[in-house]
């Protein structure tokens, strides 16, 4: 059956409002219902402390777009950018971490670290260590800030039957309307409100998946354990990961058809966003009904592993399915850039998928020379490759790729969207489903 590890922390961070009633029914099977009391503790606990935690998470967000425009309004007075007001009131004030602070933290983490030397990860230990200053010294300047620009409540973002039109708050002449705050935050909200019902149906279908279980081995006159023998453990011949879950989603499948399971937790109206293939490395025909984006990172080992399932399952669909590669080599990563500008350079030689297949199998292994080095295997122009990638010459196209990217609200890698749409879960699973979903 299936694991929930990270359910109790996406109920955590739902948003949208549900009544939650202890009897109320979330789903039924074979004559039986199901409500929270049938559902894991942590889960149980999250469900019933869901409307706090809702009320907590609209007040962020407004503190956030609150914070925006408090920023936007210092900048202009003072003649400056928001980006050049915040390296001077927040990162210039807070000091870098000294040689034996970023020492204790490579000795105590080596093996979370992968025993990497410590130059190669001194960036990550450093980012790490000013995180928690710099969220202060940010709260500091936010509070003079608002002191000096005195914001004026209006309505309670968490007030019932609340109006487009109705003024949240109001600051130096500008005013965040309900209206101004839900199309502001409709990304994170469904987000929100996409990783509740994904955690929610989960958990119920841990629930009703073994009670129904239970109810086909007593039909059958066996053990549960028997049935589970049968079903998924002695028709492995792979061993595989893949295999297991193929063969415990048929048995899921098949349980819930006979006896009838419905699941009654609406699932929320995904949102689409109009995301530009750029003239980015694609394969597929540009009429193709479903296309597919990934914004990767070439050091990203999550984006490594996602990458062969990912290209697994649009194989299935033939020419119905566009598949575009998007920049997006995080700050974490210190070859993730160069790599990203090397397998530009290899598309330009009509090697992209080639170039990239040997990025992700050898992440260890991108520095300029490694990099040079796959050019020669794949049988490159060199002095061509060479000259690209030493002059830099796709790095503001990546960092336009990276700007689209945080505009559709990518924050890490790898990141896919499905005709617009953002895949919330890497698994081939999922994947299908989006395409499926699209193709309707």
């Amino acid at each position: 059956m299936r694991r929930l590890t990270i359910l109790f922390c996406l109920l955590l961070f739902c948003f949208n409002v549900y009544a939650q009633k202890a009897d109320e029914v979330l789903a039924t099977a074979n004559g039986q219902q199901f409500t929270a009391k049938d559902l894991m503790p942590d889960a149980r606990e999250a469900w019933e402390k869901l409307p706090a935690l809702l009320s907590q998470q609209r007040l962020e967000l407004l503190g956030e777009q609150i914070a925006g425009i408090l920023f936007e309004l210092e900048s202009k007075a003072g003649n400056t950018t928001v980006e050049k007001l915040l390296e001077t009131e927040v990162k210039a004030k807070v000091a870098d971490p000294t040689a034996a602070q970023i020492q204790s933290i490579y000795d105590a983490n080596q093996a979370a670290l992968k025993y990497k030397p410590l130059a190669e990860v001194r960036p990550q230990i450093v980012a790490y260590l000013r995180r928690e200053p710099e969220q202060k010294a940010l709260a500091d300047f936010v509070a003079r800030l608002k002191a000096k620009y005195k914001p004026v409540i209006g309505k309670d973002v968490n007030s019932p039957n609340l109006k487009p039109a109705d003024v949240l708050v109001t600051i130096g002449g500008r005013q965040i309307t309900f209206k101004d705050f839900q199309d502001k935050n409709k990304l994170s909200l469904y987000d929100l409100e996409a990783n509740y019902f994904d955690a929610a149906q989960a958990a119920l279908e841990e629930a009703v998946l073994s009670a129904l279980i239970v109810a086909e081995a007593k039909a059958q006159n066996i053990q549960t354990n028997d049935l589970i023998a049968r079903e998924i453990s002695d028709k492995m011949r792979e061993f595989s990961e893949e295999e297991r879950v193929a063969l415990q989603s048929a048995l899921e499948k098949k349980l819930f058809q006979k006896y009838n399971a419905k699941f009654l937790i609406k699932e929320p109206q995904p949102v689409a966003q109009n995301i530009s293939v750029d003239d980015d490395p694609s394969k597929g025909s540009a009429n193709a009904p479903v296309t597919v984006v990934m914004f990767s990172d070439f050091q990203c080992p999550a984006c490594a592993a996602t990458h062969p399932v990912l290209k697994k399952v649009i194989a299935e669909y033939g020419d119905k399915v566009r598949f575009v590669v998007r920049d997006f080599p995080l700050q974490m990563h210190e070859h993730a850039f160069l790599a990203a500008q090397a397998a530009n350079a290899a598309n330009a030689q009509g090697k992209f998928f080639e170039y990239v297949e040997l990025l992700y199998n050898n992440q260890n292994s991108l520095d300029a020379a490694s990099l040079k080095e796959f050019a020669t295997k794949l049988g490159l122009d060199r002095k061509r490759f060479d000259a690209e990638l030493d002059g830099g010459k796709y790095a503001d196209e990546i960092r336009k790729d990276m700007a689209d990217g945080q505009s559709y609200h990518v924050h890490g890698t790898p990141t896919i969207f499905v005709n617009g749409v953002k895949v919330r879960t890497l698994s081939a699973e999922s994947f299908r489903k989006a395409i499926e979903r699209a193709m309707k």
